[in-house]
């Protein structure tokens, strides 16, 4: 079959089950992530709006829910676990430190309220459990985040690969790194606090888009990881991997070898190779998304809308939530992450492979 026969069937959000409904959410943490990116994706979204505002005082969350057109409260994280404003809204979108996932999460489980986590899950896979087993227990979505899920290039990638495009997958690589130290020069934020991040401020926080993103492709799970990690600069003392390289195992036989750095130049990108061809995605994991397929001696660069990628995640969820369909990244989903992440510090710190049980 020619590549050309490959490329005509795609559908952007064959996901989609309603096109009406509007599940009304409370953001919870009001930093810039939420502020510029969540909260007008959100307003963006067919089946969402964001209602409440939850901050560490009422006073800021009220501010910045005085600029949302339809959010009717500011809480303080006090008068949320408190069940103040319960009947505004009917899910949270938790962005948070990682170690305070769980807390939100449990509260609004509590309330039977559903459950949207930015990734990782939490700061260890014992709490990211939690999480799951909070959510189960008051029968009410938990899902994660992973925004390349909805992707519409990463879609029509993964699509492509199950249609056999490039053959059988034997392996991929992939690279993300940018200069955290330049989006903010704050010595005590937190993704360098192993206490708020977990084990580390590379492989938790943008390191997991390769190994993750290529689970998604694969539709496969890890079983195996090594990895090399070193911290030479200051501030990335109390953390052991300000660049890494590692490599997972996956359980079809194939294998991923990524890279990625805290302090390097911003890049991103993800390669998967077959026994008769390849697809590279590039850039891979940031707003914007291009892919470039390569069938024998043939490649095409395909034309791919270029979307919200924020918007496209939270009316995944509200899909979900309204429909009570089966949901992709669902807690589970996010606790194996959590555990080969786990696996992956645990090679760079003993130099030998770590398999997961």
């Amino acid at each position: 079959m020619s590549l050309e026969a490959f490329l005509d069937d795609f559908e952007r959000r064959n996901w989609q089950r309603v096109s009406d409904g509007t599940v009304r959410i409370a953001v919870i943490g009001l930093g810039w992530w939420t502020v510029d990116q969540a909260i007008p994706a959100i307003d963006a979204s067919e089946l969402c709006e964001t209602t409440v505002a939850v901050s560490s005082s009422s006073e800021k969350a009220k501010r910045v829910a005085a600029g949302v057109e339809t959010a009717t409260h500011g809480l303080s994280y006090d008068e949320f676990h408190a069940g103040e404003a319960a009947d505004a809204y009917d899910a949270v979108y938790i962005c948070s430190p990682n170690a305070l996932h769980l807390p939100y999460a449990r509260t609004a489980a509590e309330l039977g309220k559903a459950v949207l986590c930015e990734k990782p899950i939490e700061a260890s896979s014992e709490r990211g459990q939690k999480m799951v087993d909070a959510c189960d227990e008051a029968g009410v979505p938990l899902i994660v985040g992973y925004r390349m899920h909805t992707e519409p290039a990463i879609r029509r990638a993964r699509k492509l690969i199950r249609d056999g495009v490039i053959g059988d997958p034997v392996h991929a690589i992939g690279t993300n790194s940018q200069a955290m130290l330049e989006l903010s020069s704050d010595p005590n934020q937190w993704r360098l606090d192993p206490e708020l991040a977990g084990p580390g401020a590379t492989v938790t926080d943008i390191g997991i888009y390769p190994l993750n993103t290529c689970r998604f492709l694969l539709d496969s799970d890890p079983v195996a990881a090594q990895a090399f990690m070193q911290s030479a600069h200051d501030a990335f003392e109390q953390v052991p991997d300000e660049h890494t390289s590692f490599m997972v195992e996956f359980d079809d036989g194939t294998y991923l070898a990524a890279t990625a750095s805290q302090n390097a130049q911003a890049t991103t990108s993800l390669r998967v190779v077959g026994t008769n061809g390849e697809i590279l995605v590039e850039p891979a994991y940031h707003m914007e998304t291009e892919i470039r397929v390569t069938r024998d001696d043939v490649s095409v660069t395909l034309d791919t809308p270029q979307v919200n990628q924020m918007t496209e995640l939270f009316d995944y969820a509200a899909d979900r939530i309204l429909t009570d369909a089966p949901i992709g990244p669902d807690g589970e989903h996010g606790v194996l992450d959590m555990r080969l992440i786990e696996a992956v510090y645990e090679a760079g710190e003993s130099g030998r492979v770590v398999t997961l049980d």
